[in-house]
């Protein structure tokens, strides 16, 4: 390490040091997470807290009502943890939020703006299915103040969607891109890869059809095989892990081609489209998580805080109506922090400054030192001192590299 390295790395450890004994000097920026758990169907790989809705594809008034309520319940009992704090950006996500109606949704945001205080330049984004998708509702999101949607659309192949156990098919996924392109300024399309039965053909189809929409946003993630759901009880045969890497690969050189940036393991945006939201979530941001088993992590200058609330819908309701949704709350210890930190921020393609590490955790760089090096000299991470940012092969191998500060202690 040179000179001027090591130089810099000493004024980043004795920033850190003056940190850690007053606690945080400054709260990072804020955001909201507002769960809505219901769907049509769960689908196999899924591992959200989501909730099969009977009876159809409508949340029958009465329900959507109570929701609502408990809500509002729920935002009204959390106001003294975000007091005098700017909301930057929030996500109602679910399940399928979609299956709310555009007036459930307007009046949502409009009680968020009554309690908290919103951004001007806030962005709201909502997930959509396109199992559930007509042109009319798009449109009533949007004049409800929603300014970002997330089109939940995995693949545009119909035997792929089924493999998956999803509601919609090709065409309904091609024509609900286009209406969020006529009706959002930013959109997001998600997608899967390294599903049963795909192969490079198949990906190159997929991918073809996504880019010809020339979306803003495209997120790429890996099917896993998730604890606690079908299709880990009945696993499905995927493609090897040099296929799916082939894949990853594939990927990332059409995105690029295409005027898509990778800036995170998963996410491709064109300037000024990245994701704030979840950015803030990579940066160990605060957010506050209200809903059925949503989970929040608040700063305060003396602590940082995790909450989760009660999961299944009913008892959510029940208990946020009595001004106690939050089922589990833990105060991170200072060993908790760098691994908590590190498994966020290590998924950016361009990393954080070392000094993030210090504002958003309170600790030292001094606190992973060792880990920071020995994940340098294992050609994970970039051996510059003044940035956490891992390597392409730590990109590739992110599970181990993150591993690596699970037992790290200040």
């Amino acid at each position: 390490m040179s000179t001027v390295a090591v130089g810099k790395l000493a004024q980043l450890m004795a920033a850190g040091a003056r940190a850690a004994v007053p606690g945080l000097t400054q709260l990072p920026p804020l955001s909201l997470y507002v769960h809505l758990p219901w769907c049509v169907r769960k689908c196999p790989y899924c591992d959200f807290n989501s909730h099969e809705l009977r009876g159809g594809a409508q949340l029958p008034e009465d329900a959507e009502q109570g929701y609502l309520a408990a809500l509002q319940a729920d935002l009204e009992a959390s106001l003294p943890l975000v007091w005098g704090r700017s909301v930057q950006t929030v996500f109602i996500g679910g399940g399928t939020p979609s299956l709310f109606s555009p007036g459930a949704i307007e009046r949502l945001l409009q009680m968020v703006r009554a309690l908290l205080r919103l951004a001007p330049d806030a962005e709201i984004t909502m997930e959509a299915n396109p199992g559930t998708f007509e042109a009319g509702r798009f449109r009533d999101f949007a004049s409800a103040g929603v300014n970002r949607l997330s089109i939940g659309v995995q693949s545009f192949d119909d035997r792929l969607l089924s493999a998956l156990g999803r509601i919609h098919d090709g065409d309904q996924a091609r024509r609900a891109i286009e209406t969020a392109a006529e009706r959002f300024a930013s959109f997001n399309v998600d997608l899967m890869y390294a599903l049963p039965g795909q192969g490079p053909d198949d990906l190159e189809r997929d991918l073809r059809t996504a880019l010809s929409f020339n979306p803003p946003h495209l997120s790429y993630y890996q099917l896993a095989l998730e604890p606690n759901t079908l299709f880990a009880k009945h696993p499905p045969q995927l493609p090897d892990d040099d296929t799916a890497a082939q894949m990853q690969e594939r990927i990332e050189q059409a995105t690029a081609e295409a005027g898509l940036g990778h800036y995170e393991i998963s996410a491709y945006a064109r300037r000024g489209h990245r994701a704030r939201h979840n950015l803030n979530y990579w940066e160990f941001g605060d957010y506050l998580g209200i809903g059925a088993g949503a989970h929040g992590k608040l700063s305060f200058h003396d602590r940082i805080l995790r909450q989760a609330r009660y999961r299944h819908p009913q008892r959510y309701v029940e208990q946020a109506m009595r001004g106690a949704a939050v089922e589990e709350e833990r105060v991170l210890g200072p060993s908790d922090l760098p691994f908590e930190f590190m498994l966020n921020a290590l998924r950016l393609v361009d990393g954080v400054p070392a000094a993030m590490f210090v504002e958003r955790t309170g600790l030292p760089v001094s606190a992973v030192y060792r880990r920071l090096g020995e994940a340098s000299a294992r050609g994970l991470l970039d051996p510059d001192p003044t940035v956490i940012r891992a390597t392409p092969l730590g990109l590739r191998f992110l599970n181990d590299l993150q591993q690596l500060f699970l037992e790290e202690a200040p």
